[in-house]
């Protein structure tokens, strides 16, 4: 009995002690779980994230390169790296300073020390930083050699000034290419001033350069000679390089190529210049195989002594090549062929086929150099000068090339051509007259619709030169300080580069459109 007793008493015991455990600890198993009750999830401790590979900073040291002046420093840009070195720093041998949080540093490829190794920056070149885990970086790296443009040495023999336009000095040339040019090992050359008033009215010269032999020149096919623009009065530097893009373009026979290039006369910089092929003959430029001519209207005041030219009842003819004497048998014959040409074409029968003017001229020729004229506005090619044309004994007389349109799309103040509408070069006497035979009409217009289909290609054009230009520009105007003030003859003034490509652009998109309308309604 006694120890029935005990047992009882023990299991009331657990009783008690299990209502108390129940009462005490499921209260903290609430306090626990939060609020929210029994269906709270307990949070999961906080992910820490390893920080990406990253490059802070890209440098070149000038106490890792003692080329260096001092100190340079790149630019980052999301994964571009980019900046210049000045024109003295060979490129192909620097030393990169690269601070970064990953455990390697590799150049295409290849792992780098840090600081130590030398790489070569001619080209755009892939550096990649790798973590001890295996994650990764990749950056573009973009060294810019001054502007980026080729650099053309031209060192006078005793540093003797370019100061005449009639009389050579002799000297060396040669051509640092760049990242997209062969180079140019030097060369003997002879140099001298050209141009009107490019040559007397601007401080920043144009020149005419002789090699000693025919070469290739900024991938120009070979020649002897070559022409540097100067571009002063245009501030863009643009114009003469659509103008030649329009010719491209076109049906003409031949149109200079042109490419720009930085230019140091006797180590000091002398600007940014349009290198171009001179309008002249030769089988890879005026082809005047079979005895030809190369001719040009110009005006009396602009012949030297020893130039030959004749009159026809329009203009003055000057005879650019063949190198010729007056009154001889050649001589005879072209200012014949030009005055038969000038007579049938303002005669009763002009337009008869066999009889008229298209028994003398290449039609399709005049009816595309007459619409790039038209289309620039160029000031020049109404009857002032640098109006070209050629012809080849039993051929017809062709229009081209192209040449001096600095002056063109709206660059001009004295005249007319300033403005984006009105015709210009339609007033010219020859034009006058073949525009009064609606088949030459008929030519025009199907023809003007080619280059309006090919207008966003111009607008494209020009960004993309501009781009090229976006350094050279800057180092240009530090030189000339042309930007924002006036440049005869400019008829605006804007501040910046940019506002200046601005216009040009602008101008070009009013004068296609005044154009779409006007000849369509001729």
């Amino acid at each position: 009995m006694h120890a029935q007793k005990n047992v009882l008493n023990r299991t009331k015991f657990k009783i008690i002690w299990l209502k108390f455990a129940t009462a005490f600890v499921f209260p903290l198993a609430l306090i626990a779980c939060g609020s929210g009750g029994a269906n709270q999830e307990v949070t999961s401790p906080p992910v820490i994230e390893k920080p990406a590979p990253l490059i802070t900073q890209f440098s070149f040291l000038r106490s890792n390169n003692p080329q260096l002046s001092s100190d340079i420093h790149l630019s980052i840009a999301n994964s571009l790296i980019s900046g210049r070195v000045p024109k003295t720093v060979d490129i192909s041998e620097l030393v990169a300073s690269v601070e970064h949080n990953a455990s390697q540093l590799i150049l295409n490829g290849e792992i780098q020390t840090n600081s130590i190794s030398t790489s070569s920056f001619d080209t755009i070149v892939t550096y990649t930083i790798k973590m001890d885990d295996g994650r990764e970086a990749s950056y573009q790296v973009d060294v810019t050699k001054f502007t980026g443009l080729p650099i053309v040495s031209l060192d006078t023999d005793g540093n003797a000034p370019i100061d005449s336009k009639e009389e050579y000095v002799y000297g060396q040339f040669a051509i640092d290419g760049g990242r997209h040019f062969d180079d140019f090992a030097t060369a003997n050359m002879r140099i001298r001033g050209r141009g009107n008033s490019t040559w007397f009215t601007h401080p920043k010269k144009p020149y005419q350069m002789k090699l000693e032999d025919s070469a290739e020149v900024l991938g120009m096919p070979k020649k002897k000679t070559w022409l540097f623009l100067a571009e002063y009065s245009d501030k863009t530097m643009l114009r003469n390089t659509l103008a030649f893009e329009l010719g491209e373009m076109s049906s003409l026979d031949w149109t200079p190529r042109s490419e720009f290039a930085e230019v140091f006369i006797n180590e000091q910089y002398n600007g940014t210049y349009n290198i171009t092929e001179k309008v002249e003959e030769g089988s890879n430029r005026v082809d005047l195989t079979g005895g030809g001519f190369l001719l040009e209207i110009d005006q009396l005041d602009r012949q030297d002594v020893d130039d030959v030219y004749f009159y026809t009842d329009k203009f003055l003819v000057a005879i650019k090549e063949p190198e010729l004497s007056w009154d001889d048998s050649q001589y005879q014959y072209i200012k014949s062929q030009i005055n038969e040409f000038e007579t049938a074409l303002f005669g009763s029968q002009f337009t008869n086929p066999s009889t008229g003017y298209a028994k003398y001229i290449d039609i399709d020729s005049f009816v595309d150099w007459y619409l790039i004229s038209e289309i620039t506005k160029n000031v020049d090619s109404q009857f002032f000068s640098s109006i070209y044309f050629h012809m080849v004994p039993g051929q017809k007389i062709k229009m081209g090339p192209l040449w001096d349109f600095d002056l063109a799309f709206g660059n001009v103040d004295y005249a007319d051509p300033q403005y984006a509408d009105g015709f210009w070069v339609k007033y010219n006497p020859w034009f006058v007259r073949l525009f009064s035979d609606p088949a030459f009409v008929a030519k025009v217009k199907t023809r003007f619709n080619y280059f309006r289909e090919n207008q966003s290609a111009i607008l494209a054009k020009i960004d993309s030169e501009a781009e090229k230009l976006k350094w050279a520009q800057q180092e240009n105007d530090a030189k000339w300080q042309t930007l924002g003030v006036y440049v005869w003859p400019n008829p605006v003034v804007y501040d910046t580069y940019a506002e200046e490509v601005s216009h040009l652009k602008t101008w070009f998109t009013r004068r296609m459109n005044w154009l779409d309308t006007a000849i369509g309604n001729l």
